[in-house]
């Protein structure tokens, strides 16, 4: 257990947060976040709950979105907005972007958080075409149209945009990853694209590729379990972190070297034809 504690210590180090620089910068400001009812968005708003700060914490579970709400402003100095919805559903994607550009105070930071992971082969695949649209529809088409929407609002505030991306559109594509890679793949792709423009307009954007978090989305894969993995907290600490730095990339040192570990499982045979699933894979 101490050696595996060690490992994980080698590569995740730890991140060092200055938050009084990270309560300057987000002073009187109003912050979006996607996917915030569990994993990583759930963390991150506690680690701002001190903060003056206003929240908006959209997801699908508006239940838990209360919860949070109440126990937030009870305690804390951050006041929060909370907006149940599925991204994936136009009408109320549409209410979120009507509810956002009638905020009296505009929008200064968006963190693209929301997501859906699926593990399963190509022969699996073969009568589940709606595996590959859903992915799409929250990795890549959801954040597009919010973007789209906010952008002029995050122009009049000089604002912010971070994209909670993965390791994966880094590395060579594995067996069993087609729908979640492509869908990943294709926002960083067009987030980076669209990155030059958007500073233009002063607006900073920051892409942030994550390893492995222990996050409810990989419980249904029983071989992570045993792996390395960051915790939420620690990814919530490295967003607080580029919210004051503003820096564009952030990655994990051993990315090069995982690079040519992708090659290597790439060519290795299928070992199981059992299948994984990912997050609320239904």
């Amino acid at each position: 257990m101490r050696s595996f504690s060690i490992l994980a210590h080698l590569l995740f180090p730890p991140t060092k947060l200055n938050r009084q620089k990270l309560e300057r910068q987000l002073a009187g400001k109003t912050v979006l976040i996607t996917g915030a009812s569990s994993g990583i968005g759930e963390q991150l708003a506690y680690l701002l709950s001190d903060m003056r700060v206003h929240m908006i914490l959209v997801a699908r579970r508006e239940a838990k979105l209360q919860a949070m709400k109440s126990e937030i402003e009870v305690k804390a100095a951050a006041r929060v907005s909370v907006f149940p919805a599925d991204l994936r559903d136009p009408k109320e994607m549409e209410g979120l972007l009507t509810f956002l550009h009638q905020l009296p105070d505009g929008l200064d930071i968006v963190i693209s958080n929301a997501g859906h992971s699926i593990k399963r082969s190509i022969r699996e695949s073969l009568d589940r075409y709606h595996d590959f649209t859903r992915t799409m529809a929250i990795n890549y088409f959801a954040p597009v149209q919010l973007l789209l929407s906010i952008i002029p609002l995050l122009e009049q505030k000089q604002g912010h945009i971070m994209n909670i991306s993965t390791v994966n559109v880094m590395l060579i594509p594995l067996p069993h990853w087609a729908a979640y890679q492509a869908s990943k793949s294709a926002f960083d792709t067009w987030f980076r694209s669209a990155a030059p423009e958007l500073n233009m307009m002063g607006i900073a954007t920051t892409s942030i590729y994550l390893p492995l978090v222990r996050t409810p989305m990989i419980l249904p894969t029983a071989a992570y379990r045993k792996l390395p993995a960051m915790s939420p907290t620690h990814v919530a600490k490295m967003i607080g972190k580029a919210i004051y730095t503003r820096r564009q990339t952030f990655k994990p040192w051993w990315l090069i070297f995982g690079g040519l570990a992708s090659l290597f499982f790439r060519t290795m045979p299928r070992l199981s034809r059992k299948k994984g699933n990912g997050h609320e894979d239904v």
